[in-house]
């Protein structure tokens, strides 16, 4: 049977979701966790691939077991073997031919960035920072030339795999509250760093130091050099995946705090 989960996670203590040898990994604990609650090697699949220092409140896995359990058993037992910076957040059976990765149709990101002079303490880690005042209105204007379907080839890592860089970004939305700026981006995939650089582009215009025009003329070079730097992943959290009404998942959990 097919077992989908529903994972959130801390990523400021891992070195990224994908197992690695000698380092600690999302994938590698909850695989470790998963063996225990299935009495059998278990390797999971996931819905996207996060970085170094990401965080996850909507993530979103399946794997493959002979093993029967309460849907109930596979989120309480698994969490339960789990460090205290990952729990599973629900456990469903699902049909074989769901696939946490290629039946996604939507994928869900937010960037907070905490904006003011002095470094931040508490929220080392849980959030970029940026000391340069920002102008959240200057930065959602010069988002909306960015929606729609494009080639992204300007906002995606060099080392980025995948096989076109075109993707419709549906979402790409701006708003301070208080001390922090959130940058929402929802769209039917995203290429590798998209989203931290379209933040440092956005927070580039932000702070007065490029005209609103320049994001565009970033997608339009198709010139990853053109982009500027690439924004800490302190900041970055995936928020939700989506998929069709069919399979019946619970929805993604974008409630992620705004300290």
């Amino acid at each position: 049977m097919r077992i989908a989960l529903g994972v959130e996670y801390d990523g400021a203590g891992f070195c990224g979701w994908q197992l690695q040898d000698g380092v600690r990994t999302v994938q590698g604990e909850i695989e470790i966790a998963l063996e225990k609650i299935a009495n059998h090697p278990v390797r999971v699949i996931t819905a996207g691939r996060t970085d170094t220092g990401v965080h996850a409140s909507g993530q979103v896995i399946h794997f493959d077991t002979g093993t029967a359990r309460p849907d109930r058993s596979w989120q309480r037992g698994t969490t339960r073997y789990l460090p205290d910076d990952v729990a599973v957040l629900w456990a469903r059976q699902v049909s074989e031919d769901f696939h946490a990765r290629f039946s996604a149709v939507e994928r869900h990101y937010r960037y907070i960035i905490f904006n003011r002079r002095v470094r931040p303490t508490y929220l080392n880690k849980r959030v970029s920072w940026d000391y340069r005042p920002l102008d959240a209105e200057r930065m959602q204007q010069a988002a909306l030339p960015l929606l729609g379907r494009h080639d992204f080839d300007a906002y995606r890592a060099v080392a980025c795999q995948a096989k076109s860089p075109v993707r419709e970004l549906r979402e790409l939305s701006v708003r301070r509250q208080g001390d922090f700026v959130i940058i929402d981006a929802r769209a039917d995939g995203f290429l590798h760093h998209m989203v931290r650089n379209l933040a440092g582009v956005l927070s580039a215009i932000g702070a007065g130091e490029q005209d609103i025009d320049w994001a565009r003329e970033v997608l339009t070079s198709r010139d990853r050099t053109c982009g500027g730097v690439t924004a800490s992943p302190h900041g970055l959290y995936l928020v939700a995946i989506v998929y069709p009404d069919h399979f019946e998942l619970p929805a993604g959990n974008t409630a992620v705090p705004v300290f």
